[in-house]
């Protein structure tokens, strides 16, 4: 039997975790493992923005470093993000590979609120909204104290394994994974903090489409007269 507390090489846990794989899709299980391509685990900003607030989870660091190696062997080969919680399968020193669960609370009504008339005032492409693409001009809706990610009072944890820690390395490998899911499909972000995402970018719309028409009568400063053009222009 293996020792529960040995470290195992990135080669064993990737080898380890390949094994896990191939044994559960012989089962008909479907996996959807979390692959990290090239020396970052995350490309776009909102997937870097959300492991950097990650590793401000101070109480957790050594945890949180130990998950980015495991992360990076593969040893996340499943992850599934649902409405209020991330369900995950993590391969450790053990053959069977312990199960993890994170719960994250739901966004609450006036926060949501907020975010929405937020987003409706600094979206300037609805476009890339709603195809998937979070304009950088939002970051503070997500980075800020008020924003979508949890803060560590609004996330709790589960593993399977043996470590008596409250967050162990496989639960940090989980939360990396997330960041990895979150940089391919950003609308997870929503489904995760319990928001119809849907719902949630037609109201942001809207509202911006209602500011935009209810300024439309007023003198913009920006605007140069026909007086002062042919003045401008020596007519």
């Amino acid at each position: 039997m293996r020792d529960y507390y040995k470290n195992l090489t990135n080669d064993e846990l990737r080898e380890s975790a390949e094994e896990s794989s191939k044994k559960a899709k012989r089962k008909g299980a479907a996996l959807e493992p979390i692959v990290v391509e090239g020396r970052k685990i995350t490309k776009n900003w909102w997937g870097n923005a959300w492991c950097a607030n990650l590793e401000k989870y101070a109480d957790y660091e050594n945890r949180i470093d130990r998950g980015k190696r495991y992360v990076r062997s593969g040893a996340v080969i499943d992850l599934k993000i649902e409405e209020g919680k991330v369900l995950a399968k993590v391969q450790g020193s053990r053959r069977t590979p312990y199960k993890v669960e994170i719960a994250i609370k739901p966004l609450d009504e006036k926060k949501c609120e907020k975010i929405i008339e937020k987003c409706g005032r600094k979206i300037q492409n609805a476009e890339m909204l709603a195809e998937g693409n979070i304009p950088e001009e939002l970051q503070d809706l997500f980075c800020s104290d008020e924003g979508l990610f949890p803060k560590p009072k609004e996330i709790g944890f589960m593993c399977s394994c043996p470590d008596w820690a409250v967050m162990c390395k496989h639960v940090a490998a989980t939360l990396y994974g997330v960041g990895v899911r979150l940089d391919d499909d950003p609308l997870l972000f929503f489904k995760l903090r319990g928001i119809d995402s849907d719902g949630f970018i037609n109201t942001a719309v809207q509202n911006k489409v209602e500011a935009m028409l209810a300024n439309e009568n007023r003198d913009s400063p920006r605007i140069i007269r026909d007086a002062d053009a042919m003045k401008m222009f020596g007519i």
